[in-house]
């Protein structure tokens, strides 16, 4: 898979154990704007999470598209743009580095749709589905350096628009 970039905080010793964790994220595109969750903080995650153990990455696309959003992906659909890495000392055991490897996909999903299934978490942001301009994810980005997760998709984004890689998927009733 093509390497998109790498976020490197370099906070941590090369004596330190590190822990990988893979991750998958979904770029649906449909009237030239991007399904996301939007916080109330005013911050995007692009759809995604993480692979759960016994889990495809296919899987994990499908699964996580419909907890976070309530929205169908249509498998066949799904296709590779490539991988991002993260590196940084681990927030919650200082002690470690967190290895984090997300596979980015780009897919089109159904027009029917369910409440989404999301974690507490996520419902204590304030987080919703919300179909933003790529514009409004990369202006957003910068402000949310505490939550790389956030700084990484508004990444990700500009780096798809500057590749003319953000399609537009027809949506479609499978």
């Amino acid at each position: 898979m093509r390497k998109l970039f790498v976020m490197d905080e370099k906070n941590y010793t090369r004596n330190m154990e590190v822990v990988t964790r893979y991750g998958v994220r979904a770029v649906i595109v449909r009237d030239g704007k991007i399904a996301t969750e939007r916080g109330m903080a005013g911050d995007f995650k692009i759809l995604g999470g993480g692979i759960d153990a016994g889990e495809t990455w296919r899987e994990a696309v499908i699964r996580e598209v419909k907890e976070e959003s309530g929205l169908f992906v249509i498998p066949e659909t799904i296709e590779e743009i490539g991988e991002v890495e993260e590196l940084r000392r681990d927030r919650f055991c200082q002690d470690q580095v967190y290895h984090n490897i997300t596979y980015v996909y780009r897919c089109q999903v159904k027009e029917v749709s369910i409440a989404p299934q999301m974690t507490e978490s996520e419902l204590a942001k304030g987080y919703q589905l919300y179909w933003a301009t790529p514009e409004e994810i990369i202006e957003a980005g910068p402000g949310f350096g505490e939550q790389p997760w956030i700084v990484r998709d508004a990444n990700i984004i500009e780096m798809l628009q500057r590749e003319g890689l953000l399609i537009e998927s027809e949506s479609c009733s499978k």
